[in-house]
């Protein structure tokens, strides 16, 4: 339990409005998985960096622990406090747009704006930010760079971390890094914004950020086909690429297993086509212009390469929300089904089939009742496996193996290693995956990341028991 006279002096460099407790600390202690819940009993929500920097110089002084949060959507439980010794800070009060500008192509924001709102605000000078997630409704732009987030766009515009041009941090003593100058070129030194992109609130506390934003796209084509195999997805991406170049946006795959999974818990959606396949994919082909000949001639070679078994092009904008709503409630139909493991990995390109095919087998070899559901950003290598228990007998399965999640997530992380990939391709680490980065984490690497803690961190308040 936090000192009460600790508790006080945070309090009231909040200000009345900026902390909440009892009841209202709730929202603040929820994984959006439900599988654990957080036991924070202070929450402070300050409106400014330099409020920020009192409220860490008090909790370096104090060595009191302090959690950073952002929208509540993380997948690693980076933002939950399990112990309630230490206090959530809430950045959703600094969500003001410091400015935006059409001539440098980018966009000044605090940590607490909302990723939709920045993409409402790009929209309005006609550009466009180009990171999207199913969750930008409630994710904010500081956790979504605290955790170098990466989302459907990331084959054409790239993570978090390609996109951020500056960043304002507060940092572990409540020293203020401010560095939002909108610059495509700055080598004076070491690139400090790099380090806290991606450290997940452990190395200082984002506050605000400049980030890249790119030309308006005009046109904008949504397909979903239906292809054999993931290994023939990869070629009818290449296709695509060859014929058309970056205007290729976004290419996700699913799996039959997954369609299904959003046909049942969605009943308002419908399949696009009359027979079941084994594999689907859904892309955006988006440019300056309209591409709709190029499209037609680049999915005629792939027909006649046998890459495609079946294809729908989207004639309007409600038909391509209807399409891409089959890939994008993943996360709740799979959450709905009752998902046992989920993981975030990512591979090679040339890796991604045999990587599928042998977790598949191992953990059929493990349990053949099993149902596993491959899907993802298949363009950049970054495949999530959700596992399920057999249908209707979720409860049972656990009974009989109660040590599920955990054989379930080391068959997943063997293969992947094995396939020379990650085990955290856009999520983090988080604590969720603490002891799993121990294990298989080279050790010369968590040896630096210790070193540059210690260096930032010397009292280890950051977000304490996340990454290390």
């Amino acid at each position: 339990m936090l000192a009460p006279d600790i508790a006080e002096k945070l309090k009231t460099i909040s200000g009345p409005k900026g902390w909440l407790g009892g009841p209202d600390t709730a929202r603040y202690n929820e994984d959006p998985r439900g599988r654990v819940t957080g036991a924070a009993e202070l929450i402070l929500r300050p409106d400014s960096a330099d409020k920020v920097s009192h409220i860490l110089k008090t909790c370096n002084d104090t060595g009191t622990g302090i959690i950073p949060f952002g929208g509540g959507t993380g997948g690693a439980n980076g933002h939950l406090d399990p112990c309630g010794r230490h206090v959530v800070l809430s950045l959703e009060r600094m969500s003001r747009i410091r400015s935006v500008s059409a001539s440098d192509s980018a966009i000044t924001v605090e940590a607490g704006v909302k990723l939709c709102d920045i993409h409402a605000a790009a929209d309005g000078i006609g550009r466009v930010f180009g990171l999207s997630l199913a969750s930008e409704g409630s994710c904010t732009i500081g956790g979504n760079l605290a955790s170098n987030a990466g989302g459907v766009r990331t084959l054409r515009y790239g993570n978090a971390r390609d996109l951020c041009l500056g960043i304002e941090a507060v940092m572990a003593d409540g020293s203020v890094l401010s560095s939002l100058a909108p610059l495509r070129k700055d080598n004076t030194g070491y690139d400090l914004r790099h380090l806290l992109i991606g450290s997940e609130g452990t190395l200082g506390i984002i506050t605000a950020a400049t980030l890249k934003l790119s030309p308006a796209t005009q046109s904008r084509d949504t397909l979903f086909c239906a292809v054999p195999s993931p290994g023939a997805a990869l070629d009818l991406l290449n296709t695509l690429r060859d014929q058309l170049g970056e205007v290729v946006t976004a290419f996700e795959l699913m799996s039959a297993l997954g369609l299904s999974l959003a046909l049942k818990h969605f009943p308002t959606l419908r399949d696009p086509f009359r027979d079941r396949h084994d594999w689907y994919v859904v892309a955006d082909i988006a440019g300056p212009r309209a591409l709709s000949d190029w499209l037609e001639a680049a999915l005629a070679q792939a027909f006649e390469a046998g890459l495609i078994k079946d294809a729908v092009v989207a004639a309007s904008g409600a038909q391509a929300a209807d399409l891409w709503a089959l890939r994008e409630n993943a996360f709740e139909y799979n959450k709905l089904e009752g998902v046992l493991y989920s993981s975030d990995t990512s591979v090679p390109l040339g890796q991604i089939g045999d990587f599928i095919d042998r977790t598949a087998r191992d953990l059929a070899e493990w349990d053949s009742s099993l149902r596993a559901n491959f899907y993802g950003h298949i363009g950049d290598g970054n495949i999530h496996v959700n596992v399920f228990a057999p249908e209707n007998a979720r409860q049972v399965f656990l009974e009989h193996r109660p040590d599920a999640a955990a054989r379930i997530a080391d068959i997943i992380d063997t293969a992947t290693l094995d396939c020379d990939g990650s085990i955290s391709a856009e999520h983090g680490i988080g604590r969720a995956k603490v002891d799993a980065l121990k294990r298989h984490g080279d050790p010369v690497k968590l040896a630096m990341m210790r070193h540059i803690k210690q260096a930032l961190d010397p009292n280890g308040i950051l977000n304490p028991g996340a990454v290390l």
